[in-house]
């Protein structure tokens, strides 16, 4: 056996704010847009015309917990 104990060379950095909190607003805007076209694009507040869109996320509203009939 041997009585050396293992100590790692490199010392991990913490990521600057600056570089991180681009990357949060972006993840945040696709997520507020896809929670828009999960629970509201239906109906009177569609922006978008016929009911494609809804069709594509319907399951998504049941497993989501969000009405739609």
């Amino acid at each position: 056996m041997s009585d050396t104990a293992f100590a790692p060379s490199a010392i991990p950095q913490p990521i600057p704010l600056g570089q991180i909190l681009p990357w949060a607003v972006f993840a945040g805007l696709l997520m507020l847009l896809a929670i828009y076209f999960v629970g509201a694009e239906e109906g009177a507040a569609s922006l978008l015309s016929g009911s494609y869109v809804h069709e594509f996320v319907h399951d998504a509203r049941h497993l989501l917990g969000f009405p739609c009939h």
